[in-house]
């Protein structure tokens, strides 16, 4: 015969303990930044080749919305060729075959290519050759493109730096053209010596509104 089974008797067990509440959240961080280690190679702004004729420079400030100088941001530059063109030419970032050391650039080739930090002021220079529109773009007015990498920025910038030599070019340039006159000059260089300009860059508009926060521009 099956054997019966009883239960226990639970009538003065404790009541089973409530369930934890949810935990908050963490608080999301910006990880870094960690540009000085890594990124920064020899001769980063030296985009001209040594000693050629046309050298200009192009520097500047990055500041926050505060205005005080961001002293641990980086920027990229990318330009087409006196020509043109866009297919660059190696020679930014050599490594010593023997060691692996980053070398940097050899002197003589124009690349097309640039990364500067800022220093502890929150400046930046490059030297480079003059900005020209790319080929097969005869709507574009000449300009360098920029990337700017900063703490509290999770995905960095776009921006572009325009020259004041080519007004009419600036008045069918495609970007230019759609922007208020107050927008189009956060793109502008200003004249700063001869073969000298001056682009700072603002990552928000000031709370009094007396300075505009950079163009930046959304890539899809």
């Amino acid at each position: 015969m099956p054997r019966a089974t009883t239960r226990p008797d639970t009538s003065d067990a404790a009541p089973p303990a409530p369930s934890p509440a949810p935990l908050a959240p963490t608080p999301s961080q910006t990880i870094g930044p960690f540009y000085g280690n890594a990124l920064p190679f020899p001769g980063g702004g030296q985009i001209a080749p040594a000693g050629h004729p046309d050298t200009i420079t192009v520097h500047g400030c990055v500041r926050d919305g505060a205005g005080d100088p961001v002293p641990d941001a980086l920027l990229e530059f990318w330009q087409a060729a006196p020509d043109g063109s866009l297919t660059g030419a190696p020679g930014s970032l050599r490594h010593d075959p023997a060691t692996g050391t980053l070398v940097g650039r050899d002197g003589v080739d124009f690349t097309g290519f640039g990364r500067v930090p800022t220093d502890a002021d929150g400046r930046y220079a490059v030297r480079t050759l003059p900005a020209a529109a790319p080929a097969g773009r005869p709507d574009a007015a000449p300009y360098l493109a920029v990337c700017v990498f900063a703490r509290g920025l999770i995905d960095h910038l776009f921006t572009r730096v325009y020259f004041p030599e080519h007004p009419a070019a600036h008045a069918a340039d495609p970007l230019l053209a759609q922007l208020p006159a107050a927008r189009a000059r956060t793109l502008l260089a200003r004249p700063d010596g001869p073969g000298r300009y001056r682009f700072d860059v603002r990552l928000q508009r000031s709370a009094d509104g007396a300075h505009e926060e950079t163009v930046f521009l959304a890539h899809r």
